[in-house]
């Protein structure tokens, strides 16, 4: 077995596998045991770390949080022009890469679980919050130098954030095969159009 010395790596590294087991087998399937298995350590040494599979999970949450926040996607300050950088900004959060940033399964997963335990709901209201806050101050960054024209920055960037996660339920339940990019360029459009008032495109790509 492995020798595992400090909790400080112990706890994100039988995140981490839980996180893959949760891939593999989906929340029904997941144990404790089959994360000790994977990581070839005992079932015990997870019990002392989380208890419960109940903690344990909300453990992951926070964690899934850390990996939505830390890419550097939105490290834009070294695009000097604004008109640049709103594209880049705008881009990034209709883009692939950044919708799976966190498994859309477990994704969809915590958001069921979110309705029946209030610590996950609470984490994930403050990360959306929290992306939300980020980009109301961006669009009225973009206010000031007369790219964006909308007179509410907060509803729309609300209106920015549901469209967003919109589009993994599209993907999966609408797409009807069609690429993830072609409906995430759509509705790239549609959020251009709202935020600069510039006529709207519905040509396909």
């Amino acid at each position: 077995m492995r020798s595992y010395k400090k909790a400080d790596i112990r706890k994100p590294e039988i995140l981490e596998n839980f996180y893959h087991v949760l891939i593999e087998e989906g929340f029904e399937g997941a144990s404790i045991n089959k994360i000790a298995r994977r990581m070839n350590i005992h079932p015990s040494l997870i019990i002392h770390y989380f208890k419960t599979k109940e903690n344990l999970t909300i453990a992951l949450a926070d964690y899934l949080i850390e990996k939505y926040e830390a890419p550097g996607f939105l490290e834009l300050d070294h695009i000097q022009d604004p008109e640049e950088r709103f594209q880049a900004l705008i881009d990034t959060i209709f883009s692939f890469e950044w919708s799976r940033t966190i498994d859309p399964g477990l994704h969809f997963g915590f958001y069921y679980l979110s309705f029946r335990n209030a610590q996950i709901r609470k984490a994930y209201e403050k990360m959306l919050r929290r992306f939300r806050d980020y980009l109301v101050r961006e669009l009225e960054f973009y206010g000031q130098k007369g790219i964006v024209r909308v007179n509410n920055t907060r509803m729309a960037a609300d209106t920015v954030v549901t469209l967003m996660e919109g589009l993994e339920f599209h993907a999966h339940f609408l797409s009807g095969g069609q690429p993830f990019a072609k409906y995430a360029g759509y509705t790239k459009r549609l959020v251009l159009s709202m935020l600069t008032g510039e006529a709207f495109s519905t040509d396909d790509e």
